[in-house]
């Protein structure tokens, strides 16, 4: 996995790329939360993520909550095709924005 970061006023939006496994996602995770901790709302853009499993899917729940407990908004764009598979397996679509 792969990660660029871009500004634009209160917002940054995270670019992965690659694959979030158990071996990549605490680098995701921490990449995450450091945003949210900077009181940035956050996009995390997926639409170059081949492949995602629970370890990839947690830090993104555990991102999402610390948006939440911070009040900043937190969404997944453009999800690629096996992302969102795995999403709607695990029925979280309905629990993220996903733009």
């Amino acid at each position: 996995m792969n990660y660029s970061v871009t500004q634009n006023g209160d917002r940054t939006t995270v670019f992965l790329t690659g694959d979030v496994d158990l071996e990549r996602s605490p680098e995701a995770r921490k990449v995450l939360l450091d945003t949210v901790d900077q009181g940035q709302n956050l996009v995390v853009d997926m639409s170059e993520v081949n492949y995602i499993d629970s370890s990839g899917v947690a830090s993104l729940v555990e991102a999402l909550q610390a948006s939440k407990k911070r009040n900043l908004n937190f969404s997944l764009t453009d999800v690629s095709e096996p992302a969102l598979k795995v999403f709607k397996l695990a029925r979280l679509e309905k629990v993220f924005d996903i733009r």
